[in-house]
Parts: C-alpha cells; structure tokens; sequence
C-alpha cells in the first residue's frame, strides 16, 4: 500500500504469519466452600496497575518463577518432599516435564499465599484444566487450573496490594452475574470455571473442567469480556510488539464485524467458521462490516469476508478515498454521531465517533446497551494500544488532532476500552491521561531542541 512511513514498514513487513511468541507457564487456584449449603468462591479484582489483566477479576494465580521448581524439589517449606506431586496437566507427561509439573503446583501454592494469604499442601489441590492465553500481545501464559476447598485453618483470605485490590467469596452464578451485567471483566477460562462450579459443584466437575471445547466457537475461543461482543485476535502484518489485530463481532442477533484485518488465508478460514459457529448457536447473524481505518493490518480481510459473507462494507469517507486505488470499494459513508440499532439480546446501538489523529478517517464505535450508567464502552481501532504507544505518521497522522480526540473521549466517563491490538483496558480515564501525558512531553522534548539550535532530524 502506498502511503506514509506507517504503509511502508507495514509492507516491507512480508506476507509470513508473525512468529509465536511461547507462553509463560502460570497457575490459578480456585479456593471454594460451602457456606449455609451454598456453594462460594473466592475471587480477587487485580490490581489496576499491573501490566497483564489489571483491574481484571480472576482467581489468585501467577507466572511461574526460576525458584518454583527448586523450592518444591528440595521439600522447602510446606511443599512436599520430592516425587510426591502428581504431574498438573495430562499434557505434561514426558519424564523430562516432571520437574515442570512440581514447579506448577509450587507456583500455584505461593502465589496464593502472596495474593491473599492463604497456605495450602499440595495434595489438596485439584487439577482444573489449562488454557493458553489468546495472542492480544506480547504477555502469554500457559496456565493450569487448580481447585483447593477451603479450611478455616487455612486462614482467612483477604487481598494482598499490589497483586490484588479486592476480593471476597461469592457464589459462582452470582459471579458470573456480575460478569455478564458489566460489572467486572473476566477471562474465558475464569469464566468457565464459574459456570461449571454454579451447574455441577466441584466434586463432580473435573471432567468438564478439562474438556475446554465448550468456550469455543468453531476453531476459536469464545472470548466474550462484554455481552455481545466477541473479539477474535487474528493474525496480522502489524507493527511490534503486536503481532494480531482485534476482530469484533458486535451484537446479540444483528451484528456487525469491525476490522477484518488479516491477510493471512488461514487465519479468515477459521475466522468465518468462527462466525458460522455464532450464528448457528448464538443467533449472531453479520449485517455489515465496519472499518475503523484504512491501514493495512484493519483492512486485509475486508475482501475476503465481504465475499464470503455476502454483506457490504462501511467507513468513513476518508478512509473509502484511500482504499479506492486498491480496489477496495466501501458501500456506505459513516458519519461522526451516526446510529444503528441492532435487533437481539443484547439489544445494543452502536454510535460512531469520528477519532481523526492516528489517521484522518479514524473511527471509533461506542456501545450502547440502554444501560441506566453513564460509562460505556468503546471500541477503539488504533486510538491506544493496551501496551505501547500509536504511531502518528504525517501526513495522514496529525499530532493536534490526535490530542484533541484524545482529550474529547477523556471527558467522557468510558467503562471499557476495547483496542485493536492487545486486551481490553479497564481504566481507561488512566490510560487516556497517560497517552496525553506522553505526547506532550515528547512535544516539549522537541521544542527544547528547537530552542537548543536544531535544526534538523538527526
């Protein structure tokens, strides 16, 4: 695609699928009792400051560390003496990963000792499936599940700073309430444990517990952080450190797919039987695409699944005028402000919002679910990334409009921002500041070298 800086690299990227970056192995513990008869788990509210999953809810759990293995083998502290663990995951079976699977289980016993001061034997944990964390980015985890009833000589849980802000025990359908009304965010794995915790309990539950197909549509997750919008991370010719780009699916019954981005054959393949699966069980059926922008990593599959899937294809006009020459027609100019409701359960209406900066026919969708709170949430292309900066390439990106969007979509009070590359942000009014925060230091750091007598790039 001609164009920028931002085009070129982007060309010069090649057509070859991004390297996998390997998963870091990592372990959740799913603490439960049973209180008055009733089933409850505890879970936690992470800290909005980490890097991965902040603000998020989730099950205590971490990243295992170089010593996890050592303290378990050498029968330090509470953990058992060596060859007593069982291997954690039925995939971790080669001799060779024994090792692995004791530091695992280590894992998973301190970090739920750091998070919310609980100590448990390692015998009392039970395996509860592993899952791989969805390619949004840079932080991947290869993590194992485990459930551990709960003791009063345990120890009460309670949150530990920094890892965690808040928690307490909650009964998993009243969990997975909040999750489903938008009042917290969770995993798809976290998720699955709830459900299978609130329909069969945890004694009768391993088995479902490890068959995680279920949270899958077609050959992709089912990753559903709001109801009615499904998000698939797709392969894609992106800047680093992002390799995918967010496709979403929005709505209960009509619904509309932003941001087809992949170029990759494979990756629109599973893509579209993705969709068929979520029409055939969720009664999602696609009425248009959406395009944020024109660059290439939004726009790569647009051909493809416009063909496929016999809709027609909405933008801005700018972004129709840069698409033209490549051969890419756009059916339907969308306006700054304009509306469409779309018909099912959820019932939602999207509203457009032109975002110039990052590119002159940048936009942005809010979602509108009728809900009596002020925050929304909003999708938001190329506006920020969940890690690292956005690139703003002249002439097609403008430094004072990207500061003017940025400082308009700050004064609003947003929920959740839903970004093209990474997982979604939760506080989204930090995020915005800290973007503005940024391009104003770089503004000043280049007026000072001004003022200091240079005068040229290098």
């Amino acid at each position: 695609m001609s164009g920028g800086l931002y085009e070129r690299v982007l060309a010069a990227a090649g057509g070859d699928l991004p390297p996998a970056r390997p998963p870091r192995p990592s372990a959740s513990v799913a603490l439960w009792r049973r209180r008055d008869g009733e089933l409850e788990v505890y879970w936690i509210r992470r800290g909005r400051t980490l890097q991965f999953m902040g603000g998020w809810h989730a099950f205590p759990g971490g990243a295992l560390e170089r010593d996890d293995v050592e303290r378990t083998l050498t029968g330090v502290a509470h953990h058992p003496r060596p060859g007593t663990v069982t291997a954690p995951s039925p995939e971790v079976t080669d001799p060779a990963d024994a090792d692995l699977a004791a530091g695992i289980v280590a894992c998973a016993l301190r970090e739920l000792e750091e998070e919310v001061g609980v100590r448990l034997e390692a015998y009392r944990l039970t395996f509860a499936g592993r899952w791989l964390t969805p390619a949004f980015g840079a932080l991947r985890f290869d993590n194992r599940f485990f459930l551990a009833e709960w003791r009063p000589e345990d120890g009460e849980p309670r949150p530990l700073p920094p890892e965690s802000e808040d928690g307490g025990w909650i009964r998993p359908a009243a969990a997975l309430a909040e999750v489903d009304a938008g009042r917290a965010i969770a995993a798809p794995p976290v998720a699955h444990v709830l459900r299978v915790l609130a329909e069969e309990g945890p004694e009768g539950s391993p088995r479902r517990l490890l068959d995680t197909s279920e949270a899958n549509l077609g050959p992709l997750r089912r990753i559903e952080f709001r109801a009615g919008v499904l998000v698939f991370p797709l392969a894609a010719a992106t800047l680093p450190p992002a390799t995918h780009t967010n496709t979403y699916l929005v709505g209960g019954g009509e619904a509309i797919l932003v941001d087809p981005g992949s170029p990759f054959a494979g990756e629109n393949e599973r893509l579209l039987a993705a969709l068929e699966a979520a029409e055939r069980r969720l009664g999602r059926r696609v009425r248009e695409i959406w395009l944020t922008h024109h660059h290439p990593d939004h726009i790569g599959g647009v051909a493809t699944l416009r063909r496929e899937l016999g809709v027609p294809v909405a933008a801005h006009p700018a972004t129709a005028e840069r698409l033209a020459p490549l051969g890419i027609p756009i059916d339907r100019r969308l306006v700054d402000g304009e509306r469409l409701r779309l018909a099912g359960e959820p019932e939602i209406e999207l509203i457009v919002h032109h975002t110039p900066g990052h590119a002159r026919g940048h936009l942005a969708f809010e979602i509108d679910r009728g809900e009596p709170s002020a925050a929304r949430d909003l999708i938001g292309g190329d506006l920020v990334a969940a890690a690292g900066t956005i690139v703003i390439d002249p002439p097609e990106g403008d430094m004072d409009d990207y500061l003017a969007t940025l400082e308009r979509l700050a004064a609003r009070p947003w929920r959740t921002l839903l970004p093209a590359h990474g997982a979604p942000v939760i506080d989204v009014a930090g995020k915005l500041a800290e973007y503005i925060a940024h391009r104003l230091e770089r503004e000043g750091q280049v007026l000072a070298a001004w003022q200091a007598g240079l005068r040229s790039p290098a």
